[in-house]
């Protein structure tokens, strides 16, 4: 992919928010789900046009002391689908996440709707799959998904114009997705008092998501941003995960302009080596690089999670 390549992709990508700021019909409305155990925000993207919408980022509850896995965030997701007489088209990962499972499979049993991650899923899968040594049965190309997203592919969510952009450099699959004057970064940036992402997971680079975050900050002031995550930044009484371009151009702390990229990538590497694994990256990555699939059973009908020593 060519730079000039990469442009054409965000200036469509501006345009659709352009237009959706210029017209409410174009612009979403967003029901937001907060994960208090996870810190995780799923977010309900409806076409305020039709009854279709789509789910990002959801969560499947689970006890790592137990090796439970619970349902009741899917279930507010179910229940406020179904109370809303809404069709879900779409189940959309931002990557595979490293904080907490997916409930993208229960969602879909109950409710339905493609599940779609970034194309670069594989890469994740190749990595991964030989730390938690998956064997053969393990497909690593991405076929547990219903659609692999590449950067400037566009889908439809109703009458809504919706753009995928690639945002690698905290995994190597992060997307961000445009819906209308809406934009889904995922784990790529957080509220600009919180910063950004962390970038020392396998694949991930602290330059790359540098430009990956000036690319995002090229759109709109006005575009609306809905975090994937929020730990609540010291000083700030609630959690928050809205938020605007503008806002995060000028005031990220990490990012903003004025900071070059050696001065980011400088404070993100010396950061991130003080940071200690997320609780649940073993348990999360393992089931999401499957599409939030468990590992399939063994002999004696139990599924088993994996936990590498001394391999991270």
């Amino acid at each position: 992919m060519t730079a000039t390549e990469l442009d054409v992709h965000l200036s469509h990508a501006a345009e659709v928010i352009r237009d959706a700021l210029a017209n409410s019909a174009l612009r979403p409305a967003i029901r937001s789900f907060f994960d208090p155990s996870t810190f995780t925000i799923s977010h309900v993207v409806r076409d305020p046009g039709s009854n279709a919408c789509a789910i990002i980022d959801s969560v499947l509850d689970y006890d790592p002391a137990s090796g439970r896995t619970m349902t009741a965030s899917a279930q507010a997701l179910i229940d406020y689908i179904k109370s809303e007489t809404i069709e879900v088209q779409w189940l959309l990962e931002t990557h595979a996440h490293a904080d907490h499972l997916s409930a993208a499979p229960v969602l879909q049993a109950a409710i339905g709707g493609q599940l779609a991650i970034g194309r670069d899923i594989i890469r994740v899968q190749e990595v991964f799959g030989k730390i938690f040594n998956a064997g053969t049965e393990f497909q690593r190309d991405g076929s547990q998904f219903d659609r692999l997203f590449q950067d400037g592919d566009r889908f439809k969510i109703g009458n809504l114009d919706a753009t995928v952009l690639h945002v690698p450099g905290h995994t190597p699959a992060c997307l961000a997705y445009v819906v209308g004057d809406a934009i889904f970064p995922g784990d790529t940036m957080f509220m600009p008092d919180y910063g950004t992402a962390r970038c020392d997971f396998p694949g991930g680079d602290a330059r790359t998501l540098y430009r990956s975050i000036k690319r995002l900050t090229q759109l709109p002031d006005d575009a609306r941003m809905f975090m994937c995550h929020d730990y609540k930044a010291p000083g700030r009484d609630d959690y928050a995960w809205e938020t605007t371009v503008g806002a995060e151009r000028t005031g990220n702390i990490h990012v903003h302009d004025g900071v070059s990229e050696d001065e980011f990538v400088k404070m993100r590497t010396e950061r991130d080596a003080t940071l200690a694994m997320p609780k649940l990256i073993l348990p999360s990555v393992q089931v999401n690089m499957r599409a939030g699939k468990l590992p399939p059973a063994e002999d004696n009908g139990v599924q088993y999670l994996k936990i590498p020593v001394n391999a991270l």
